[in-house]
């Protein structure tokens, strides 16, 4: 089984993959950590923006999926989870394995931002709550080739990870148990 993991910035979808794997036994990679190597490699600066670029970059090149190939690739276990998926062509390319689910995860904004404040990670800390809403809606208008708001809707779960970690577990234990009885 391959589960997909999308979202908006701070939703916690980094928090389900590592549930999934250090509870479930599936193996984890994010696309935005395969992004991250390709700029490491390729001399550019890991920094939001720099990143966003490179992917936008790549995407003209090899094409919308060309992280989500990388991560089948690199598949050795039978359960995978992929986080940081952010474009429609990553989704259509994984719904063509066996028994692929996406689930999107979202919070309120008030709620993610704090998140974002809290982790630090890249210039998050200091941004302001407007600059995540223009972060996001840049992601959303199709001026990047980040479009979360059609992952969305491509998602065969939505998940409100407004509460605790444990409400969060709890909901995707449901979604395992409804979809597929062999985890």
């Amino acid at each position: 089984m391959i589960i997909g993991i999308s979202g908006t910035f701070g939703s916690g979808k980094d928090l389900v993959a590592r549930y999934l794997e250090s509870e479930k036994g599936f193996q984890h990679f994010s696309l935005a950590d395969i992004l991250r190597e390709i700029a490491v490699e390729d001399g550019v600066n890991v920094d939001r923006e720099s990143v966003r670029i490179l992917a936008n970059k790549l995407n003209q090149e090899e094409g919308g999926d060309f992280l989500a190939k990388r991560a089948l690739k690199r598949k050795n276990k039978e359960n995978l989870v992929i986080s940081a998926v952010r474009r429609p062509e990553e989704i259509d390319l994984l719904k063509k394995q066996d028994s692929f689910i996406l689930i999107f995860v979202d919070a309120p904004i008030e709620i993610r931002f704090k998140r974002l404040v809290s982790r630090s990670r890249d210039i998050e800390g200091q941004m302001t709550l407007d600059e995540l809403k223009s972060k996001e809606n840049l992601e959303s208008s199709g001026k990047s080739s980040q479009r979360v708001d059609l992952c969305k809707k491509k998602a065969n779960y939505i998940i409100d990870n407004s509460g605790t970690k444990e409400d969060l577990q709890n909901k995707i234990d449901k979604i395992l148990k409804e979809c597929c009885d062999a985890i």
